[in-house]
């Protein structure tokens, strides 16, 4: 069975998902389908129709997580693409309206044109874990946001409302803090990854989640991809003659804030390598900004370097022979 589906060439199926609807382009075909659990039934059904067909469809900050799953579920190949990828495939395209079953057909002539690769389905404790890193992140930022606001002069009943929101959130922050921890003792894997990343300078134990939720590739990447999906590369502005300053950009932002903070601490441990690496930026003329970028990109390739030989580690136990 799995040889005579190999045969089959790809089709590729353009999967628009909107809050409650689906727009489904299909060999030609539109179809229109409810995002609910019926609904992915329904699509199910229609996409394995036809042998070899793999959904195309985008990030959409949460409206594709069920419908993705269900498919994943199935064993039917998706890939779920970046938007800012497929709304410039469009634009390459000269297609500058947009609606539901205009992106569905878009996205069907990105996959036939660039043919993504299917996005694996995360690991169960994996997507806890990030879920509960970003509520952190959630909650922090409510959190500050408060504290600004209490540091100005209020009217008293509004002061003492303002100072019970401040109490709840700080405890929102402990608890949600401490069921990253039993969720982390539910996962061995990433716990044994966690416990490596915190052996490095200025890296705890928030940090190194963040980083793994966000980036679950790291450890298998080299050099270049590994700071590509991060966003800490570079980028070459150059025409002719003419070579303008590089940027970073792109990449997984949620990564880069985790980086950050450690990079401040350590650009403070002058007795460190990074933090002699940032002082010698520094005494060299570059400005800060762009010093504690380069020490959140070799920190990043320090966590790649040191997860990398953790896996070769744990292969090697699990492969020797028992005496």
């Amino acid at each position: 069975m799995n040889i005579l589906k190999e045969n089959h060439p790809t089709v590729h199926a353009g999967l628009d998902i909107a809050k409650a609807t689906l727009q489904l382009h299909l060999q030609n075909v539109h179809h229109v389908l409810d995002n609910d659990p019926k609904g992915h039934a329904a699509l199910l059904e229609k996409v394995r129709a036809v042998p070899g067909t793999q959904v195309v469809c985008e990030a959409t900050g949460g409206y594709e997580k069920a419908v993705v799953a269900a498919l994943h579920a199935a064993a039917q190949p998706v890939s779920v693409l970046n938007p800012a990828l497929v709304r410039h495939f469009a634009l390459a395209q000269g297609q500058r309206a947009k609606n539901d079953p205009i992106d569905a057909q878009v996205l069907t002539a990105y996959g036939q044109a660039l043919r993504p690769q299917p996005t694996p389905a995360a690991e169960p404790a994996r997507a806890e874990i990030r879920a509960l890193v970003q509520w952190r992140d959630q909650v922090k930022e409510q959190l500050m946001r408060a504290r600004q606001v209490s540091e100005h002069g209020l009217p008293v009943w509004i002061a003492r409302q303002q100072k019970k929101l401040v109490v709840h959130l700080e405890r929102q922050m402990a608890a949600v803090e401490k069921e990253c921890q039993k969720a982390l003792e539910r996962a061995p894997q990433i716990r044994g990854q966690v416990e490596q990343l915190e052996q490095l300078d200025a890296v705890g134990r928030i940090t190194a989640l963040s980083v793994l939720s966000h980036l679950p590739e790291l450890g298998t990447l080299n050099r270049q991809e590994a700071a590509a999906l991060a966003g800490l590369a570079p980028w070459v502005r150059q025409s002719g003659p003419w070579e303008g300053q590089r940027h970073i950009g792109g990449g997984r932002g949620a990564v880069r804030q985790a980086l950050y903070m450690s990079a401040v601490v350590l650009a403070r441990m002058k007795e460190t390598t990074l933090g002699k690496f940032y002082a010698h930026l520094r005494a060299g003329g570059k400005p800060a900004k762009v010093a504690l970028t380069a020490v959140m990109r070799k920190l990043l390739l320090q966590m790649n370097r040191v997860l990398n030989e953790h896996a070769l580690q744990t292969q090697a136990q699990t492969q020797k022979p028992s005496a």
